[in-house]
Order: structure tokens, then C-alpha cells, then sequence
């Protein structure tokens, strides 16, 4: 095995370690089991986090949706993350951010910035100038030229994609080398596969809301239904929801089943009006817009998850609920993990959006 890129004696003699990265749910979703990994194996190093905003901007109107990052309560619940700085989705904010950070002083830098990925060189160093900073680093082309010099602030590059690609790996598989390389830690299989730790209040809350709409005598199975991302590619049409419920019902197995379809806010209306119009029965409509942990706690109470390519159908393998993935081609390396947990489906032809999956081919995966 080759040396660590961050030197043993340095991690070792170092009280405290920070990693930069821009983080969806999906992303952190399997990067915490690495950080937890990291934790097990350094547990003399507190472990600090920056989540950058890639939507940082001037305009006043968006901070109060950006500071909302249901991501935060999650990250805020983490017993291995000793401290997060989340509040840079300001220009003001970022500079403060970076005071704040340098005052730390820290020993040890690790950008995990994908997009950009010179920007987070630069920024690392920013943070800590005589520290040792590592990041991530693509094979160097004529249009990466004028970074040059940035990259050469590191003491020490990844390669984004150290993963063997002719073996297909999966998202957890690159994160895992990482992680190998960087430090020397060893993640098998087994321990890829996301987790997520519910507090009590929000399995309770989860069970008053089925008693609230009479699921909790259900007779049948129950049914979790998300159409939605953040991107029209990989959201399924509302209609389709409507479709697939009827067509469900008329198969003996799921004749008796109650369903929640998931929206995200700005949606709520469309969807609560789809299926006041559909006159569906049994149907409830759901979204978690007070806390993170109102949707994994939904989750576990349910017997299956039919959800397009988010956060959804990971935390699914989180808890441990069967799940019905509706993919593209194009990002294979996001399906879910847990295999035996999880029956993707993907779009019949690579250009096609996840809205190009019929409802035919669902039933087919549940037949």
C-alpha cells in the first residue's frame, strides 16, 4: 500500500482536520460514511466541515431559502462532525466564513470540491496558509492552464476519479478511495451502504401523521411516491403519479394499499390540486418542510418507495425500505447501493429524461 497523501506523523500530532466540500443530501448521504469512517480511525482529530453554497450571491431576496439547507439539521445531529460552517451564501458571509475559519489555524485542509475544483485549491489555502492542504485535481488540459498556479498551492492532489472506471464503480466506491488515499482508511463494502439516526420526536411525529390520516389500521401495504428533483430531467410528471396508484390498485397485491406522494414545497399546490381532480382514495399528500428528519422518519414507516434519482432513494437504502428507483442512463454511478434493497429503472434510451419512464414499466419491476 503507497503512503497516505496526508503524512502519518502530521495526522498523528494534529488535535483537529477540516474538509471543504458542496454538499447535496445525496452527496452526504454516502460522504458521511467516510467521514464517520475518518472519525473512527483519527478519534484524537475533531473533524470541522465548510459547506460551501454554490449559489452564493448578492441578492437578498434568496438568503432565507438558502440558510434553510435541510442538510443543516442533519449535519447539525452528526455526533463525528465537531463543527460546521454553513452560513456563506452571502459574498459578506464567505469572508466572514474564511476569518473565522483561519483563526483556527488549522494543520490540515482536504477539499472535496468537484465542481471547480481550483477554486476550493484556492480557497483551502486561503483558510490555511501554512497548513497542509490537499485537494482534488483534474488531469491537467490546455483549458486548465490558467490554474496552473493555483493547483500548485496544494502540497498534495487527489484525482477526482481514482476509482478503476472499467469496473463501473459506484459513487461510494470513489469516495471510499479518497479516503484510502488520503489517509488511509479503509472502507469495505459493507460499510458504504448510507445510515441515517432518526430522533424519537420525528418517529413520532411520523405515526400521528398516518394515525391523523387513518394509515395507521391500514389493511394493505404502504406506499411511498417521489416525483420530484431538483432538475426537470430527473422528476416524474404528477399524472404519472396518478396513473401508476390506479394501476397499482388493480393488481390484487396492492388493491388494498395507502399511498403518500412526496412534493417538494413549491409544488404542494399543483400536487394537492392532481389529486383533489383524481378523487384518489387512500392518498395522502406529504412534504417535509420543517425538518430533514420528518422525511427519513416517514420513510421507515413504509413498505415500499418508489422515488426518481434524489436524495429519497438513498436515504431509502438509509432505512432500509425497499425502493423502486426511476433513472437516467447517464448517472449509473448513482444508483442506489444496497442491491438487494433496490430495483432500478432506467430510461429506455440515453438521451431521455426520467419523465420518458411509463408507468408499464414500474409494474413490471413490482410484478
Amino acid at each position: 500500500m503507497n503512503d497516505p497523501l496526508i503524512p502519518s506523523d502530521l495526522l498523528k500530532k494534529s488535535d483537529k482536520i477540516l474538509f471543504i466540500a458542496h454538499l447535496a443530501l445525496g452527496d452526504y448521504t454516502y460522504l458521511q460514511n467516510c467521514f464517520q469512517a475518518f472519525a473512527r480511525a483519527y478519534p484524537h482529530l475533531k473533524l470541522h466541515l465548510w459547506v460551501d453554497e454554490v449559489r452564493r450571491t448578492s441578492d437578498a431576496s434568496q438568503w432565507p431559502h438558502l440558510k434553510k439547507n435541510v442538510l443543516y439539521d442533519w449535519l447539525d445531529a452528526c455526533e463525528f462532525i465537531d463543527k460546521t460552517y454553513k452560513q456563506n451564501y452571502s459574498p459578506e458571509l464567505f469572508e466572514a466564513s474564511i476569518k473565522e475559519a483561519r483563526a483556527e489555524h488549522y494543520p490540515i485542509v482536504v477539499s472535496l470540491g468537484t465542481l471547480r475544483p481550483h477554486f476550493y485549491a484556492n480557497l483551502a489555502r486561503r483558510i490555511s496558509p501554512d497548513g497542509f492542504v490537499v485537494g482534488l485535481k483534474k488531469p491537467m488540459r490546455l483549458s486548465g492552464l490558467p490554474h496552473y498556479f493555483t493547483y500548485r498551492k496544494l502540497d498534495a492532489a487527489l484525482d477526482p476519479d481514482v476509482a478503476d472506471r472499467s469496473a463501473a464503480p459506484h459513487i461510494s466506491d470513489v469516495h471510499a478511495e479518497w479516503f484510502r488515499q488520503l489517509a488511509g482508511v479503509e472502507i469495505p463494502p459493507r460499510e458504504r451502504i448510507p445510515f441515517v439516526h432518526i430522533p424519537a420526536r420525528f418517529v413520532e411525529g411520523a405515526k400521528t401523521r398516518l394515525h391523523e390520516w387513518g394509515f395507521d389500521k391500514r389493511q394493505g401495504k404502504l406506499v411511498f411516491i417521489n416525483p420530484f428533483a431538483k432538475t426537470r430531467k430527473r422528476c416524474w410528471p404528477v399524472e404519472r403519479v396518478a396513473e401508476l396508484i390506479t394501476t397499482m390498485r388493480g393488481q390484487p397485491e396492492w388493491r388494498d394499499a395507502c399511498f403518500i406522494v412526496n412534493a417538494v414545497p413549491q409544488e404542494v399546490e399543483r400536487v394537492k390540486t392532481m389529486l383533489a381532480e383524481r378523487q384518489l382514495d387512500r392518498t395522502e399528500l406529504f412534504s417535509a418542510n420543517e425538518n430533514f428528519f420528518q422525511l427519513p422518519a416517514m420513510l421507515a414507516q413504509c413498505d415500499l418507495i418508489v422515488s426518481v434519482e434524489t436524495a429519497v432513494m438513498h436515504l431509502a437504502n438509509a432505512v432500509g425500505v425497499p425502493v423502486v428507483a426511476l433513472m437516467r442512463q447517464k448517472t449509473p454511478e448513482w444508483a442506489p447501493v444496497d442491491k438487494a434493497n433496490s430495483t432500478v429503472i432506467t430510461a429506455h434510451q440515453r438521451r431521455d429524461w426520467v419523465k420518458a419512464i411509463p408507468v408499464q414499466d414500474v409494474m413490471h419491476a413490482l410484478a
